[in-house]
């Protein structure tokens, strides 16, 4: 085992791998909550019951679809770094094409699955490399910026801190609301552990507010701590349905931009986290990533599989960044990782406390961490610094990851072309640019 992980050639020991290990889990931990509380767009009230996923089985496929990510990048990557279904793309599934588009949640899971797919072949013909560096790093970080501010005001709504308004579109909510001071709460608890880098901040976090909660009678006291693990029948195979059932509801244009929207968000989030990591760790050689395939093919099989259990786009984490900070250098943390999400699973009742308000602070704090990307974006160069902006600020204020990506992709290489940059626009970007003018055609 420690030959397989280069223990020795890394200066690691067991110990190291599994604190880095658990604090991984903790710092990402969250995802077992916020993940089935958004799919099942928990927070929407009248939603008839046909529309939501089962939280049981979400909660199920979340834990397992992080296990096996986990694994898989620490076997076979053999890199500290856990995945689990991003919180951004499961804020997209649910509230941009499930809720707004009214694409039925199977069929948006069809979606899932056919970028996994596709993950799958561009990974094994190394052409997924290929689009990532096609992809100016502007837009890259404009669309993790983006979604960083779409999750942090589905987190500010959800708390009833912002709330809708007719004459200003949205207002300040009433803050004396039980709810919205338990979110609150939450907040500057979240704030407090994280300011002081307590590993597992955000987790921490969810687990005081609840209790806080439970003590003032806001959130009822779970009957028990340990039960069989909820049953995934109901979303089990659900992303096959559509494609024996119905499959004319895949060919429309509204699911390629679903697709292409999960495919270009997870090229960016898990090209992003690699790097970073790795950097941390010290596993970068000459500014080249080892085993960059095989590292790319955890979040693609897991995604895969994920979405064949009932689960949103599974990719790598940021978090893991607070396990390399304990100590972890190898795979075998990813392992370590892998396995207590597997033991969640049986946890599933205390689980149940978790409202939005309680979530909410975890949503506010995510997005905090990832709108640290606009810091990377060069605001003097005005031809990728008005794409960049309008991808970042369309997303809250349209409500939609999608078009989002769109309007920045449609305007980078127009005001390349008028610069006299057009040599510097890889054709990718090209093609993407007639593609999200169609969207923009059959949308309306």
């Amino acid at each position: 085992m420690k030959k397989y992980f280069q223990f020795e050639e890394l200066g690691t020991t067991y110990r190291r791998e599994f604190v880095g290990g658990l604090t991984t889990f903790l710092a990402m931990a969250y995802i077992l909550v916020l993940n089935p509380t958004t799919l099942t767009l928990m927070d929407i009230e009248g939603l008839p019951d046909a529309l939501r996923m089962d939280y049981g089985a979400v909660f199920v496929a979340t834990a397992l679809a992080a296990a096996m990510g986990s694994f898989v990048m620490g076997v076979i990557g053999k890199y500290p770094i856990a995945l689990a279904p991003g919180v951004g793309l499961s804020a997209f599934f649910a509230y941009s094409v499930v809720l707004t588009q009214g694409i039925p949640w199977q069929t948006a899971l069809t979606g899932v699955l056919i970028s996994g797919l596709i993950f799958i072949v561009l990974t094994f013909t190394g052409i997924r490399e290929k689009i990532i560096n096609a992809i100016p790093a502007e837009l890259k970080y404009a669309v993790g910026a983006g979604i960083g501010l779409f999750i942090t005001f589905i987190g500010l709504r959800n708390a009833g801190i912002v709330v809708g308004d007719e004459n200003t579109l949205v207002a300040l909510g009433d803050l004396t609301q039980g709810n919205t001071l338990l979110a609150i709460f939450g907040i500057f608890i979240t704030v407090i552990l994280m300011t002081r880098k307590i590993k597992g901040g955000i987790f921490f976090g969810i687990v005081l507010t609840s209790i806080v909660g439970m003590i003032v009678g806001l959130i009822q006291t779970p009957s028990g701590f340990i039960e069989p693990a909820p049953s995934l029948a109901p979303t089990f195979g659900a992303a096959l349905e559509p494609i024996f059932n119905s499959p004319g509801e895949l060919f429309t244009i509204q699911l390629l931009v679903v697709v292409l929207t999960f495919l270009f968000v997870d090229f960016f989030d898990t090209a992003g986290t690699l790097v970073a990591v790795t950097n941390q760790a010290g596993l970068m050689k000459d500014n080249k990533l080892p085993r960059a395939n095989r590292a790319l093919l955890a979040d693609s099989t897991a995604t895969v599989f994920g979405a064949v259990l009932g689960t949103s786009t599974t990719t790598s984490y940021i978090e893991s960044s607070a396990g390399v900070a304990a100590g972890a250098r190898t795979g075998f943390a990813s392992v370590v990782t892998a396995g207590l999400f597997v033991l969640s699973i049986f946890f599933f009742p205390l689980l149940e406390v978790i409202t939005s308000a309680v979530t909410a602070p975890a949503l506010i704090i995510v997005g905090v961490l990832m709108v640290s990307a606009l810091g990377k974006i060069d605001w003097t160069r005005f031809e990728v610094a008005l794409p960049a902006f309008l991808t970042i600020i369309a997303m809250p204020l349209s409500y939609s990851v999608a078009t989002g990506i769109a309007i920045g992709f449609i305007f980078y290489p127009i005001t390349m072309i008028v610069s006299g940059k057009v040599k510097q626009v890889h054709p990718i970007m090209y093609l993407l640019f007639v593609i999200f003018i169609l969207y923009f055609i059959f949308l309306s």
